[in-house]
């Protein structure tokens, strides 16, 4: 038997007050099965849930059974979700490579479309983690009622009030927050790359590079070149035999 959720205490977060706003570019855009009207129509919602859940996925990464499944109407949205959390791709990209509190921190924000509340809720989530697995981690979470009213069986989960009307700056969006790899993984593989920044220092628009014939680029060129001339002759005057050396005409 299973330990129940710990209980933990929701904070008002801006996805939990009501919003009275007119929709806008930078808005969140809600991608429904509801609204299909064609197979791109179905295509572009696929492409929507991998950049949701991977941020993006590769031709190795995609699920084509469930996509297949999808297209046919065998499973929901909320189904394609459930795979995809728990495919061989997110358990490699994320599980094994975080603990298990970051590991419910990014899955809180890719499925609930919302930060943590604090980190007893990390606790209790992670709690869940370690008793009943991700499979278990996963189906409760899909199956809570927040889930439920906000998304539902046929809504791909998004980032919940990212642009607010009321600050300059709107929420980061949770890939660029929360990347997939921890510091520690991130230093293992190098980031970040410093050689990145020398190459923006340098950019020049391309009306501004040297074009062919240019000086400029055979400037490095030139500076390789050491030539090696003859120094001059230190001899002495009285040394010279002025009669063999200074030339004149013969009869």
């Amino acid at each position: 038997m299973g330990l129940p959720i710990l209980d933990y205490a929701p904070k008002s977060q801006n996805v939990r007050v009501t919003a009275y706003e007119e929709g806008r570019d930078e808005s969140s855009r809600i991608f429904s099965s509801d609204n299909i009207l064609s197979d791109g129509d179905m295509g572009v919602l696929i492409e929507v849930a991998y950049r949701q859940i991977f941020f993006h996925a590769f031709a190795s990464d995609r699920e084509t059974i469930l996509e297949s499944q999808l297209r046919n109407g065998q499973i929901t949205v909320r189904d394609f979700i459930r795979g995809l959390l728990l495919s061989d791709t997110y358990k490699r990209s994320f599980y094994d490579l975080n603990s298990n509190y970051r590991f419910v921190e990014q899955t809180i924000q890719r499925v609930l479309g919302r930060d943590v509340y604090s980190e007893r809720e990390k606790i209790a989530w992670s709690i869940v983690v370690a008793t009943k697995g991700i499979k278990g981690f996963v189906d409760e979470l899909l199956n809570t009622e927040e889930y439920l009213t906000t998304f539902g069986n046929n809504i791909v989960p998004y980032q919940r009030r990212r642009i607010l009307p009321g600050r300059i700056q709107g929420e980061t969006p949770f890939n660029i927050k929360s990347p997939r790899y921890d510091a520690y993984h991130r230093a293992k593989l190098g980031f970040p790359q410093t050689i990145w920044q020398s190459v923006v220092k340098d950019y020049r628009a391309a009306d501004l590079k040297p074009k062919t014939g240019d000086p400029s680029l055979f400037l490095k060129m030139a500076q390789t070149i050491r030539p090696s001339g003859n120094g001059p002759q230190k001899v002495s005057a009285f040394d010279i035999d002025i009669n063999s050396k200074v030339p004149y005409r013969k009869k």
